[in-house]
């Protein structure tokens, strides 16, 4: 699987189902994924939060190596859409001070900073998986189910069924499938990992 920014349920689906799971850090990085972006229900709708950021070695840049552009201040930006978005939901106030943790500008590392938000989203949605690193790029990996470039902004999910529940704004635009995890947990809390069970192919 691809490194990714608070990553969709589809996502945490197969990280709760797969006995191990290789995270691929040699992959040149790609544009307009979920590498750097996410997806939240607003009052809008969908919305989008991106990471911007910048590659040292130009188009060869490593995804491990992409660095984050902290001088345009994202992070306030994001941190007040997410409250803004999930500040009503059953359960913000219940995990907001480990996620707030996050958006105070002080990583600079994408890969790094998105597999230390990974593990604190394991560790509230209760899951466990166990992650190893990719030590090399292997175009096309023997006896692995290779997700890399599955879960894309760009492509309708690889899952066919995520059951609905009360969103914020469900009353304004009725639900909305398969949001950045965290859309899951402000609304389900301790039940997200019993929603990930009930999400189907």
């Amino acid at each position: 699987m691809s490194i990714a920014y608070l990553p969709t349920a589809e996502y945490f689906y197969y990280l709760m189902k797969a006995d191990t799971i290789y995270i691929e850090q040699f992959e040149t990085y790609p544009k307009q994924t979920y590498r750097n972006r996410c997806i939240i229900y607003s009052e809008k709708g969908e919305m989008p939060l991106i990471i911007p950021v910048t590659k040292p070695d130009g188009n060869h840049t490593k995804i491990k190596d992409v660095l984050i552009l902290n001088r345009e201040k994202w992070y306030l930006n994001h941190w007040r859409a997410i409250e803004a978005a999930y500040l009503a939901s059953p359960y913000f106030l219940y995990y907001r001070d480990e996620l707030e943790l996050f958006y105070t500008g002080q990583h600079e590392n994408l890969f790094r900073f998105n597999l230390k938000l990974l593990n604190t989203l394991f560790k509230l949605t209760g899951i466990n998986p166990n992650i190893k690193l990719t030590r090399n790029f292997v175009k096309k990996p023997r006896e692995l189910y290779d997700l890399r470039y599955a879960i894309t902004p760009k492509k309708t999910a690889t899952l066919n069924h995520f059951p609905e529940y009360i969103q914020v704004f469900s009353d304004r635009h009725g639900f909305i499938p398969n949001l950045s995890i965290i859309d899951a947990l402000f609304n389900l809390g301790p039940d997200t990992m019993d929603y990930l069970e009930r999400v189907a192919t």
